[in-house]
C-alpha cells in the first residue's frame, strides 16, 4: 500500500536536481497513482548541455517497467510539458506505455510540441488543458546529412513510424495528420501546425479537454473497476 513516505522519494532528473516523484493516493483500497512528468527536451542518446531542462529515457523505463509490475501501484499519471526532443527515445517511452495493462492517462500542460505527441496519445486517456498547446512538424535532424536518396527515404520512414503510431491511438487520420504536419500558413520559418487545447481536442488528436483532477478521476474510476 501507498503511504505518505512514498511521497519523500527523490530521483534526479534530467537537469540534474534533485525533484520528488510522488505518488497519489486512490479511493480504491489504498492503490495509488505513479506520477511522471515529462519536462524541457527529451533526451535520447547524446547527452544535452547541463543548462538545459531535459528529460532522460533510460530514467523513465526502469520506472515505468516497475509501474506495471508493482501490486501497490494501481495506475499511471503522465504530466507533459515537452518541446519534444529525440524521435527514438520518444516512441520508446510511448511504446512501453501504450503497451500497459495498468490504467494510464495524460495530461498535456503548456506544450507537448513534436515527438511529445506520441507520448500524449499513448495513454487510455489523454487530457490537456485549454491553454496548452501542441505543434505538429515534419522530423527534423541537426548535423551532417548525406544527400542521397537514401536519407529521403529514411526520414520519410521515420516519419511513418510517428504517424503511424499517433494515429492508432488517437482519432486522428493519417490523411488530416499529413496536411497538419505539412501546413504552410502557421509556422513563419517552418512547416507544421500549432494547436491549442480546443482545437488538438476538435481535431481528435487529444481525447478531451481537462485539468488534473478530470485525470486522477479517469485513473480513479479505471482502478475501482478493475
Amino acid at each position: 500500500m501507498c503511504n505518505d513516505n512514498d511521497n519523500e522519494k527523490e530521483i534526479i532528473d534530467g537537469g540534474g536536481e534533485s525533484a520528488t516523484d510522488g505518488n497519489v493516493l486512490t479511493e480504491s483500497g489504498g492503490k495509488c497513482i505513479k506520477t511522471i512528468t515529462i519536462c524541457g527536451q527529451i533526451e535520447g542518446h547524446s547527452v544535452l548541455p547541463s543548462d538545459q531542462k531535459s528529460t532522460k529515457y533510460e530514467r523513465l523505463i526502469p520506472q515505468i517497467v516497475e509501474i506495471e509490475e508493482s501490486d501497490d501501484i494501481g495506475g499511471l499519471l503522465i504530466v507533459l510539458n515537452t518541446v519534444g526532443g529525440d524521435v527514438e527515445a520518444g516512441l520508446a517511452i510511448a511504446e512501453l506505455v501504450s503497451g500497459m495493462k495498468k490504467p494510464t492517462a495524460s495530461l498535456v500542460l503548456g506544450g507537448g510540441h513534436s515527438i511529445g505527441i506520441p507520448l500524449a496519445v499513448s495513454a487510455d486517456r489523454s487530457f490537456i488543458v485549454p491553454s496548452a498547446t501542441m505543434t505538429l512538424h515534419p522530423v527534423r535532424v541537426t548535423g551532417v546529412v548525406l544527400s542521397a536518396p537514401q536519407t529521403y527515404v529514411y526520414f520519410t520512414r521515420m516519419q511513418d513510424r510517428i504517424m503511424d503510431f499517433v494515429c492508432s491511438h488517437s482519432r486522428l487520420s493519417p490523411e488530416r495528420f499529413k496536411e497538419l504536419m505539412l501546413s504552410t500558413g502557421e509556422m513563419t520559418t517552418d512547416l507544421g501546425s500549432i494547436l491549442d487545447g480546443p482545437r488538438a481536442v476538435s481535431e481528435g488528436l487529444i481525447d478531451s479537454l481537462g485539468t488534473i483532477s478530470s485525470a486522477l478521476d479517469f485513473l480513479k474510476e479505471k482502478i475501482h473497476s478493475r
